[in-house]
């Protein structure tokens, strides 16, 4: 069998219609252009059925979505009421937890890598919580900031 580019086809589309309105067989135009006589037969049905608007190469548009643009408006409310409210311990959303949550509302399961591109469909966007330590004392960490980093800038090694 011959490898065509996706765009060719609708030219041997219309080819092989042409050829089968001037009298050859549908084996004979499989063997002229190497393709398999199931593909012609199944283009020529099309076209009868059809006609010309059967040959014509349609955009592929994928499967559907499996949540609505309503549906992820209600996530996205969800989600802001954070995470303590849906049973989860502390406040950061990760991926198994909103799959999670969207499973519960909607009977939906995601996989997980998949998550993040729901969230930014919504507009939301991957964040990292600051990394700080418990006991650290602001005003220190201030003044440490002022007087100290400056002379440590300044001075040389």
């Amino acid at each position: 069998m011959a490898n065509y580019k996706q765009a060719d086809y609708e030219a041997l589309r219309h080819r092989c219609v042409e050829l089968k309105q001037a009298g050859w067989k549908q084996i004979d135009i499989a063997r002229a252009f190497g393709l398999t006589p199931a593909w012609v037969s199944q283009t020529l049905k099309t076209f009868r059925q059809q006609g010309e608007a059967g040959l014509m190469t349609g955009k592929r548009t994928g499967a559907p979505p499996r949540l609505t643009m309503e549906q992820l408006d209600e996530l996205t409310t969800e989600l802001a009421k954070g995470a303590q409210h849906h049973g989860f311990s502390g406040q950061v959303w990760t991926r198994p937890r909103i799959n999670q949550v969207i499973d519960k509302l909607f009977g939906v399961n995601y996989d997980p890598s998949q998550i993040g591109r729901l969230l930014k469909k919504v507009g939301w966007s991957r964040q990292k919580p600051a990394r700080q330590a418990r006991q650290q004392d602001q005003r220190a960490v201030a003044n440490w900031q002022e007087e100290r980093l400056p002379a440590l800038k300044k001075s040389p090694r």
